[in-house]
């Protein structure tokens, strides 16, 4: 192997080597979204039935086109049997074959081929909305997913920065302690405060671990996923839209109704499908067959000879022989390809199926599919009624996650000012750790209920998007 070779296999497995070296990686969303549409195997199902909707157009097309089929059949007869060439009954062997070609044209049926047509192509685009359908949601479960990774890694970096805090007191009341001048109790109290606050930080790290996997099951990848870089979260105005308005547009942009609409309208098709069978089949038809028998024979007049018929007469008292004069013949095998060429026979003609009675069949077909197609009016009614209820709840949420985080706001920034006055009057011995700690606890509380708030209030705004089919822009 020579170096040129050795640099491109290099450069070739450089991007492997250096991913198997880590188990993480640093994406943004979109990149995200991306991955997820690629890989996810729910999207990739879908995917599958709507190549399988499509397949199944095309033969409800190509069944409108005649019937064209062939046969052959060969076989070996020993014994009694009838000569397909001459038909007389024979006791030999006998090598026969036959061949022939059937054509069949449907010119009636009471446009059941037509229908199936229409309600197959029906299916192609009920089929491309549900994947339209899973697409969105993917989206929505992926971005939220991202999010649920920001809002972890905010809680994250508070739990710390709480740590930090009490860490930073600890040291101070432990150097006391070595020095003997810190108050046993307080310095105990501190270290109880630690360790509350370091369980704290474990339990975010453990939910960032549990946000990180959510995201890679989404991805359907085997390594973790990261946010680009870390920041807050993003925060939006006060969302204006109402939630019947959001409704609206949910109906007039969302996959899902799309398909259910489409769903409907094959249904109505297959009612007529089922209509059909009360009608008469009509039909156009013709063949074309020919047949080979190894005892075919060719017969040539050859000549004729005198022979004795077996016959006598009497003649003056004597039995004379009857004589005849008899045609002699010379036989020949006929090959099979003249066998063949001449014994094809053709026809056609009309066929008609009149139905007069089967059961009630095709009575009661009818009515299941009619039933089918109130189903599928139920199933949309009912989708709309979920709908619609989720969005009043999640608009409902929203608005109180938004009053809550501008509470919150005001109530960080009290509880900030009171915590700097109570750590300013701990440090100077005016008050007890038990006012330090509860002024502490109250602002960390604070902070992480006004992230929390921010993330619920982001969340349900792009839930609300996502139902105005604005999830894939963010618009």
């Amino acid at each position: 192997m020579n170096l040129k070779s050795s640099i491109l296999i290099l450069i070739i497995l450089c991007p492997f080597l250096s991913r198997s070296q880590q188990d993480s990686v640093v994406l943004n969303l979109d990149q995200c979204i991306t991955l997820a549409l690629k890989n996810n195997p729910d999207l990739k199902s879908r995917k599958l039935n709507s190549e399988s909707a499509t397949v199944n157009f095309k033969q409800s097309r190509n069944e409108l086109l005649p019937n064209l089929s062939g046969n052959f059949s060969a076989g070996i007869t020993n014994g009694r049997s009838i000569d397909p060439y001459s038909n007389d009954v024979i006791e030999q062997q006998l090598n026969y074959s036959n061949a022939g070609l059937n054509l069949n044209v449907t010119v009636f049926d009471g446009f059941r081929l037509l229908n199936q047509l229409k309600r197959d192509k029906l299916n192609i685009k009920a089929a491309e909305a549900e994947v339209q359908e899973a697409r969105q949601n993917l989206i929505l479960d992926v971005t939220m997913a991202y999010l649920g990774i920001l809002n972890a890694e905010d809680l994250l970096q508070l739990s710390k920065i709480r740590r930090l805090n009490t860490q930073r007191q600890l040291d101070r009341l432990q150097k006391l302690n070595e020095e003997g001048n810190a108050n046993p109790a307080e310095f105990n109290n501190i270290k109880g405060q630690f360790s509350a606050d370091e369980n704290s930080v474990i339990d975010a790290e453990n939910n960032l671990k549990q946000s990180v996997s959510q995201l890679a099951l989404l991805l359907n990848i085997d390594y973790k996923v990261f946010p680009e870089a870390y920041h807050s979260l993003e925060v939006y105005e006060k969302y204006n839209l109402s939630a019947e308005r959001v409704f609206k547009e949910a109906v007039e942009n969302l996959a899902t109704f799309k398909a259910r609409e489409f769903r409907i309208e094959a249904a109505e098709k297959q009612v007529k499908i089922a209509r059909s069978n009360y009608y008469p089949q009509v039909g156009l038809f013709a063949q074309l067959n020919t047949n080979y028998s190894s005892t075919a024979r060719t017969f040539t007049e050859n000549g004729s000879e005198i022979v004795e018929t077996g016959s006598y007469i009497q003649y003056n008292g004597q039995s004379l022989p009857v004589l005849a004069n008899q045609i002699q013949y010379s036989s020949a095998d006929i090959t099979f390809l003249d066998q063949f060429s001449n014994n094809l026979n053709s026809g056609a003609g009309v066929s008609i199926s009149i139905p007069i009675f089967n059961g009630f069949r095709a009575k009661n077909n009818v009515e299941l599919q009619k039933i089918n197609l109130k189903q599928s009016k139920i199933e949309l009614e009912s989708t709309k009624n979920q709908f619609r209820q989720r969005i009043i709840q999640v608009h409902a949420d929203m608005e109180t996650a938004y009053r809550q985080w501008q509470n919150l706001e005001e109530q960080v920034d009290a509880y900030q000012e009171s915590f700097r006055i109570n750590e300013i009057r701990y440090n100077a011995g005016a008050s007890t750790i038990v006012d330090y700690i509860v002024s502490k606890n109250s602002l960390d509380q604070s902070r992480i209920n006004l992230a929390n708030a921010k993330f619920q209030y982001l969340l349900r705004v792009k839930v609300m998007e996502y139902y105005r089919g604005n999830i894939e822009t963010g618009t």
